[in-house]
């Protein structure tokens, strides 16, 4: 796969981050419709951002998320973007979700594709639910 290279007035760059982060307390909550509706949400706010979605999967307890950003954007900017809005929209919309004070815990693990490719980790990512 040829890798994507983003192109800004002043910058070419191949930035891609492999995000993972869970739910607080690690409760099954990305599940059903609410699964569905955090995936619109993650699209919607790296459109808004000119993030690319490389790969996703939700799983009942974490998500991963690989994305190609750009080098103004640091990962603890994107992380609070994706958590806070998805947060408060999801416990607006979802009733059993409301009563938590936030969704997500506040760390999350972040890696870029540095010694692998990206081929690899977009596998890796695809692959979770079929883990066993």
């Amino acid at each position: 796969m040829e890798q994507e290279y983003r192109r800004t007035q002043t910058t070419v760059s191949l930035i891609n981050y492999h995000f993972v982060f869970c739910p607080r307390y690690r409760r099954k909550v990305l599940m059903n419709k609410v699964e569905e509706r955090f995936k619109q949400l993650v699209a919607d706010i790296c459109q808004e951002n000119d993030w690319i979605i490389i790969a996703m999967e939700v799983m009942p307890d974490h998500c991963h998320l690989f994305l190609n950003c750009l080098p103004s954007n640091s990962p603890s900017e994107v992380m609070a973007k994706v958590k806070g809005v998805t947060s408060r929209r999801l416990r607006q919309e979802f009733g059993h979700l409301s009563h938590l004070p936030s969704l997500w815990t506040r760390s999350f693990f972040v890696t870029t594709a540095g010694n692998v490719s990206s081929e690899t980790i977009r596998h890796y990512v695809e692959a979770q639910k079929t883990r066993g």
